[in-house]
């Protein structure tokens, strides 16, 4: 017997918008690739009539395939045998009503939506494939098939007591474990919840965590509740550890899992957000982000001396390589050093490393990261299949320094106000200083906001107009239109003075948040418009990398002061960066 499968009905039903009802009501005609019994979790429920199982199920269309959950009074077709039970995560649609046409082969060889064929080879039958929660713990794959099962985490000798242990599953919990993980995906968050009796008031939310074993309920209370809410959001996968393990309270769940979280103090809640290496030149000295790359070198142990308490720190440097193609090196401190020895071109995932600008770009390890040999997400087993095929043989960019007005970057340990750098003599008498300062822009002088540049390769130069064409005499060429580029004279302050500062391109295109060519077309179009721009750039604050240089002009001679790096504020680094200062070793 031969069905016509709805191709597309996959897509369809993952990206139609909720409220568009003719999606979800129109037939589809649809493989089921595998079905899994989920326990009864309905509200329906009562001691004397227990509720009714669910049955998660993955559908095909012959290209795609998704997750879905099948409606109750549909059990049926599962209990007559008509349905095939297997392995299912994920992402839920409700099946309300369907019809059994027949029994064959699978149709197509179908990938999961959303996901790349290289991700997803394997199609639905592969284990740890599927973006959800992720699978129970598994061996560890051979070399030979690096990426074909999950393995492992594994935890690092000597690493930070945030790094996680081997992943468990929800139904694994009870109360006699203390040292476990789960990684799950949030089903379900509530409102915040507020209450006032003889006790006093408080304030609560309750989330559902959800991975391929079964369902945790998890309840946070009062500031809890404040830090975790904004941080749990539905649909998001979360590693989460250090929660209190307790039994459940029945009259305020319809879960069926006997336990609950209680969500404290010391609950670690953790989601990945990496950034590529090529991409850490976008983020400004002593930010935070998370990164993952394979080691491609290790380097011997080695030690520092503190300048504040005259001890040596051990440290370690790992050369990092990723997707990207460049290369960024990360220190290891104290314990962690000392204990690195994982295996040659192992995957490591970081959370919450600092940013250095040490050879262009670096990476470094403080109180507060985190570090996880071969974690057990997709982000791992795709840099794993890279490596092997191809990754291994590539030649990598290193971050580097172009020259030192560039590769000074904003410093928090030498900021300076305005006055403090004007009486200290920065520039003189002819020996160009560097500076970090954080001012903010008061006025910025409006004529010759920009010059006509020569839009060739690594040139730059100020081009003449020679009729229709604008003529480059270092390229020796003429080009039709040139590329403007930002020259700016602007006054800034702080709260001990006020400066002005010069800057060029790279800080035009941040204070104006576009290209000079853009802003002269505006001009030349709507002066109103124009005047606008230059009003909304007034009284925005920055963190500026600066030179001051000695300068003789018309016989006068004063201190010209040049901006190198442009960045804008952002107070959660400034907060961390505060925070760090307490818990790093060069300040006890």
């Amino acid at each position: 017997m031969a069905f016509q499968l709805s191709t597309g009905s996959c897509e369809k039903l993952q990206t139609a918008p909720q409220n568009d009802t003719s999606v979800y009501e129109a037939p589809h005609t649809l493989q089921f690739l595998s079905v899994k019994k989920v326990h009864g979790a309905t509200a329906s429920g009562t001691p004397n009539q227990p509720p009714p199982d669910r049955y998660r199920i993955i559908l095909s269309d012959g290209v795609h395939f998704i997750q879905a959950m099948l409606a109750t009074q549909l059990n049926h077709l599962i209990l007559d045998g008509q349905l095939q039970r297997n392995y299912v995560p994920c992402r839920l649609i409700i099946v309300l009503d369907l019809k059994v046409l027949g029994s064959m082969e699978k149709l197509g060889e179908p990938i999961q939506f959303g996901a790349s064929e290289e991700s997803t080879s394997g199609g639905a039958d592969r284990q740890g494939s599927l973006p959800g929660a992720g699978p129970t713990p598994a061996p560890v794959a051979s070399s030979s098939t690096p990426a074909a099962k999950p393995a492992v985490p594994s935890r690092a000798p000597g690493a930070t007591q945030r790094s996680r242990t081997s992943v468990y599953p929800i139904e694994g919990l009870s109360p006699y474990q203390n040292n476990w993980t789960i990684k799950a995906r949030v089903t379900q968050k509530s409102e915040m919840k507020h209450w006032s009796n003889q006790r006093g008031e408080g304030k609560l939310f309750n989330v559902t965590f959800m991975d391929d074993s079964g369902e945790i309920r998890g309840t946070a209370f009062n500031m809890v509740a404040d830090d975790l809410y904004p941080q749990l959001q539905e649909g998001k996968v979360y590693y989460v550890s250090k929660a209190r393990v307790n039994l459940a309270k029945k009259k305020f769940s319809n879960l069926t899992n006997d336990y609950e979280l209680g969500l404290e103090k010391g609950t670690e809640i953790e989601e990945y957000n990496f950034v590529p290496l090529s991409g850490l030149e976008q983020i400004a000295k002593d930010g935070m982000c998370d990164v993952i790359g394979v080691v491609k070198e290790v380097s011997s142990l080695s030690s520092i001396t503190s300048k504040a308490t005259q001890k040596e720190i051990p440290k370690r440097e790992l050369t990092l390589v990723d997707k990207s193609g460049f290369s960024v090196r990360l220190t290891l401190w104290g314990k962690q050093a000392e204990g690195y020895d994982a295996e040659e071109n192992v995957i490591i995932a970081f959370k919450g490393v600092r940013v250095g600008d040490f050879g262009g770009r670096s990476l470094s390890m403080v109180s507060t990261s985190s570090m996880q040999i071969n974690p057990d997400i997709q982000e791992c087993y795709d840099l794993r299949g890279w490596y092997d095929s191809q990754g291994a043989q590539t030649s990598f960019h290193a971050h580097s320094n172009m020259n030192a007005a560039t590769s000074f970057g904003f410093r928090h340990e030498e900021l300076r106000s305005l006055d403090d750098v004007k009486q200290a003599g920065y520039g003189m008498p002819d020996r160009p200083e560097y500076f970090s300062t954080r001012a903010t822009i008061m006025h910025i002088k409006s004529d010759n906001l920009s010059y006509p540049a020569c839009p060739g390769p690594n040139c730059q130069k100020k081009v003449t107009e020679q009729g229709d064409s604008w003529r480059c005499e270092k390229c020796d060429k003429s080009y039709p239109a040139p590329e403007h580029r930002y020259i700016m004279s602007m006054s800034v302050a702080d709260h001990s003075g006020q400066a002005w500062v010069q800057g060029f391109n790279d800080v035009g295109t941040m204070v104006f948040g576009m290209t000079a060519n853009e802003l002269l077309e505006i001009k030349e179009r709507d002066e109103g418009q124009f005047n606008l721009v230059l009003h909304k750039a007034i009284c925005s604050t920055y963190n500026l990398s600066c030179r001051a240089k000695q300068d003789t002009f018309n016989e006068q001679t004063r201190i010209r002061y040049g901006i190198s790096r442009i960045y804008p504020i952002n107070y959660r680094e400034e907060a961390n960066y505060l925070k760090d200062l307490l818990y790093s070793p060069w300040s006890r």
